[in-house]
């Protein structure tokens, strides 16, 4: 699943998200200000990301929209990642399968003409 989706986030959620950039910033003992945590950040998101049902590290705004909006990879479920590895699987076993029934086939077509040739040869000997 790689298509992207356009989400909406509630006012709180937002601002929960507001929150997690402000949280660590503080002036050190130097006067330098200190950047909010990016680990806070990617925390608010994947409890985003765990809420709507998408990948939090692919996360975008959506220009013109507002902040309330984003896109966003949805990430599968455990039974979607299940059921698309046993189309995968089924797939690929349906392949195998024809691969091998053209292989007998091919290896018989040969077998009929080395017993041919070989008869052939057996009436000439005679």
């Amino acid at each position: 699943m790689c298509l992207r989706t356009t989400y909406e986030m509630t006012e709180d959620d937002l601002r929960q998200l507001l929150d997690a950039c402000k949280q660590t910033s503080v002036m050190s003992t130097d006067g330098s200000y200190v950047e909010p945590s990016q680990e806070n950040v990617n925390r608010a998101w994947k409890r985003l990301g765990e809420k709507y049902g998408f990948d939090y590290m692919t996360a975008e705004p959506i220009t013109g929209k507002g902040q309330r909006f984003f896109s966003a990879v949805p990430s599968e479920k455990e039974t979607q990642r299940e059921e698309c590895l046993k189309k995968e699987t089924g797939k690929n076993w349906l392949s195998e399968v024809k691969d091998i029934e053209n292989q007998i086939c091919t290896l018989e077509q040969r077998l009929k003409e080395l017993k041919r040739t070989h008869s052939f040869v057996q009436q000439i000997k005679d």
